[in-house]
């Protein structure tokens, strides 16, 4: 573990890589030095491994809700569940203005995937990764989406989704006839409006990613930071309990919040790639 306090923030921020050493061949990183040097191409093993148990919690939450549903008196799962369901629904309504069967559960599932990814942060910064540790791992981060791979790859596969139908309801040329004659309708304007609209539509998914990591990213940094008070003397380590408290309760707001915006971007996104002017 980091001695320092630069070194336990660099410690904290660093994920568990597994690449391809120009040297050393296919290993698990043992510094952040060798994990630049895997490149482009190594996987994140902590991002991987939290985002897909926090799906398949996801899917066994719903499940499980699914085959206790009742008539009668709901449980505690099967209202939060239902409550999912309704919120998204009636959203999705009001936001969406195609006729896709896909938008509602992509939507849900969204929504709550982020959701229990970001709940993560609530975890004590050093209580898994110190877990870790004792196993035998150098570097261990916990919240997929202080990881911008995580973040970028969702937003890609919004932005695919966004092409696919764009494509499919207006159609190659539909599509191609609306990104050169927006926003200026004159033949003149193509090539401005082609750099204009392309510019827009690649930003779609870059904004989705950063303001979600963003976010995400410095509230763990936060949380870092307060942690470094509870090594610093008796004083520091009751003002920096209060201000983990404080955190914590801001981070009841944040964490569906970010959830939220992602949805919503996103079915806002594909609203317009259903919609054909033309």
């Amino acid at each position: 573990m980091a001695d320092t306090p630069v070194e336990y923030i660099q410690h904290h921020l660093q994920n568990m890589t597994y690449g391809k050493h120009p040297e050393l061949g296919w290993k698990m990183a043992e510094s952040s030095a060798e994990a630049a040097e895997m490149g482009f191409m190594a996987f994140h093993v902590d991002t991987l491994g939290w985002s897909i148990a926090m799906g398949l919690l996801f899917l066994f939450l719903f499940k499980k809700a699914a085959n206790a549903v009742t008539s009668g008196v709901p449980g505690g799962l099967q209202n939060f569940v239902e409550m999912c369901f309704e919120f998204v629904d009636n959203l999705v309504k009001e936001t969406f203005h195609g006729r896709n069967p896909l938008i509602a559960p992509l939507a849900l599932t969204i929504f709550v995937w982020i959701f229990l990814m970001n709940s993560l942060k609530w975890l004590p910064v050093d209580w898994i990764p110190g877990l870790a540790h004792l196993l035998g791992a150098d570097y261990f981060k916990i919240v997929p989406t202080t990881d911008p791979n995580a973040t970028f790859g969702m937003s890609l596969g919004v932005f695919l989704l966004i092409i696919f139908y764009s494509i499919k309801v207006k159609g190659a040329g539909g599509f191609a006839k609306e990104l050169s004659f927006t926003p200026f309708n004159h033949w003149l304007f193509i090539p401005v409006n082609l750099v204009l609209e392309i510019i827009g539509l690649l930003t779609k998914p870059i904004s989705l990613a950063l303001r979600l990591f963003g976010n995400m990213y410095a509230g763990e940094v936060v949380f870092i930071l307060i942690a470094l008070t509870f090594g610093a003397g008796l004083f520091m380590g009751l003002l920096g309990l209060g201000m983990q408290w404080i955190w914590a309760v801001f981070h009841l707001l944040v964490i569906p919040l970010q959830a939220f915006i992602f949805m919503v971007l996103t079915i806002v996104y594909l609203s317009a790639a259903h919609e054909d002017h033309h």
